[in-house]
């Protein structure tokens, strides 16, 4: 911990840019993890058998579906979101 503060500000500012991409990465992994789980739990929920088309009431399924987890961590997000700018205050 010591070292950081004896760093040029051109040091610091790139120590500071590459929390910043890690930071991004790490939204990426968490949104890939995200895409990965709903992408198992729709597949299971809809698909009987997979077949070279999906059927009408198969990409009904996955559409909803997609449409419900997405809003449901949303709305998750959201309330938490607010609940830690009222604990902020």
């Amino acid at each position: 911990m010591d070292n950081f503060v004896t760093l040029s500000a051109s040091e610091k500012a790139e120590a500071t840019e590459l929390q910043r991409m890690i930071a991004i990465e790490q939204q990426k992994a968490q949104f890939q993890a995200q895409v990965h789980t709903f992408t198992d739990v729709c597949w299971d929920k809809c698909v009987d058998t997979p077949g070279s088309k999906l059927d009408y009431r198969t990409e009904t399924c996955l559409v909803s579906c997609v449409e419900r987890f997405i809003d449901t961590t949303l709305t998750i997000t959201n309330r938490f979101t607010q609940m830690v700018q009222k604990g902020a205050h």
